[in-house]
């Protein structure tokens, strides 16, 4: 009996269950997307039509033009990308900073801490919702960037420090410990022999901090009170009326709301898994 023969065929068949699997569970995840994007071309009276998914006849590409401007998309937009760049920026110099003080420096209860830290991730950013409005009312931290920035951050480490002390952990201390001896500062060390070899989970917390605050709604929905630094979700309230809303032009907004994460998850996603899975492995 040939052996290897059937073996190879019931390897063939497994992985073509396999990907047919896959395909499925894609087209799953994608179909929302998709739904998004055709009914934002379309009128919006067809939004309860009985069909799930509809042919537009013609597409209503004004949909995209009256989201852009009426949905002050602009403001908005620079908004968001001041928010989260400066929320990626602090988040990976700090998690830059406490992984390598955890992992790399001797002191009483680093592990402690560490633990302490990391139990951040068990908490979820809309659990201090109440508690973070009270402070900042009594602060006067109402409508300020402040207000996004300091829960986005807070919530963002966790992960962040996980990430960077699980890929410190898998670098071997020699190079470190060669410019100890050549005189180098512990800053030194850390910006100009550890920073350029952290570039892998520095790409992973970026994407990762941009992807998971891109599209938070409910903590600037209740901390911003005025048009200053209302980010990008907030474009889809300019066409919520009392009793009626343009939702074909809400379901545009969407779309371009989700374009710009879409396209950083598109070309990146390869770096967020390499960036994760480099320090699982130790060295």
């Amino acid at each position: 009996m040939n052996f290897a023969g059937s073996k190879t065929k019931n390897r063939r068949i497994s992985r073509g269950f396999l990907i047919l699997f896959m395909s499925l569970i894609a087209l799953i995840e994608l179909f929302p997307l998709v739904w998004l994007v055709d009914f934002s071309l379309a009128k919006s009276g067809d939004l309860f039509a009985s069909n799930i998914l509809i042919a537009p006849n013609p597409p209503q590409w004004q949909n995209y033009v009256t989201a852009f401007i009426d949905g002050k998309v602009l403001h908005y937009l620079c908004n968001s990308l001041v928010v989260n760049t400066i929320t990626v920026v602090a988040t990976i110099f700090i998690s830059l900073m406490v992984a390598y003080a955890c992992t790399r420096m001797r002191w009483k209860m680093n592990r402690t801490v560490m633990n302490i830290l990391l139990l951040g991730m068990m908490i979820p950013i809309h659990a201090t919702l109440l508690p973070n409005f009270l402070i900042y009312n009594k602060v006067g931290m109402i409508d300020t960037v402040f207000a996004l920035l300091i829960p986005y951050i807070a919530f963002s480490l966790p992960q962040g420090i996980f990430i960077m002390a699980s890929f410190l952990e898998s670098v071997p201390r020699a190079l470190e410990e060669s410019a100890l001896i050549d005189g180098c500062g512990v800053y030194r060390i850390i910006f100009e022999i550890v920073l350029p070899i952290t570039k892998p989970p520095i790409i992973t917390i970026a994407i990762m901090t941009f992807l998971n605050n891109w599209n938070e709604f409910i903590m600037a929905m209740t901390y911003l009170t005025s048009d200053t630094w209302r980010t990008l979700p907030f474009s889809v309230l300019q066409f919520q009326g009392q009793y009626a809303s343009n939702y074909a032009v809400q379901f545009a907004v969407m779309a371009l709301t989700a374009l710009p994460a879409l396209i950083v998850y598109i070309l990146l996603n390869e770096q967020i898994t390499k960036g994760i899975v480099v320090g699982a492995v130790k060295g």
